[in-house]
């Protein structure tokens, strides 16, 4: 039991970590187009609570660690709702930008395409890889009939 925890904890850290990584590179270019020479301290921190909890909720959502059996459709519901309010939050708590309607509503529609781009992304990912592991399966069928027929 233990040893199942700990293993989740490195996958679960491992990801945060890279999560992070990421933010802080994007930010970095942000800021270098915004003229500004350094990220500011309370930045760091909502990038480091988005990231911490945001990959939290990916791996409940997107591993059969928590969830054994759920459509894609779903998980992405699981996830997706929940990193929104945690974005928004870090937005409004943080001030990321100006609170008026018009900005949040940016963020929302951004938040919203970005999901988008991301699931037709995966998607068409998942169905390459589903055609490269059929044609596998089926060289492997293959071998073995070929194996029996000797």
């Amino acid at each position: 039991m233990m040893k199942k925890f700990f293993e989740c904890l490195i996958e679960w850290k491992t990801a945060a970590a890279y999560m992070f990584s990421g933010s802080v590179v994007l930010c970095t270019v942000i800021m270098i187009f915004l003229g500004e020479s350094a990220i500011p301290v309370p930045v760091i921190i909502s990038m480091l609570i988005v990231s911490s909890v945001g990959t939290f909720l990916q791996y409940l959502a997107f591993t059969d660690r928590f969830i054994k059996r759920m459509p894609y459709s779903i998980r992405t519901l699981v996830f997706a709702v929940p990193f929104f309010a945690l974005l928004a939050g870090n937005a409004f708590f943080f001030l990321w930008f100006p609170m008026d309607t018009i900005n949040w509503l940016l963020f929302v529609v951004i938040y919203v395409v970005v999901l988008a781009v991301m699931m037709v992304g995966f998607e068409i990912y998942f169905k390459m890889m589903g055609k490269k592991y059929d044609g596998l399966l089926g060289q492997y069928r293959k071998q073995k009939e070929l194996k029996r027929d000797d």
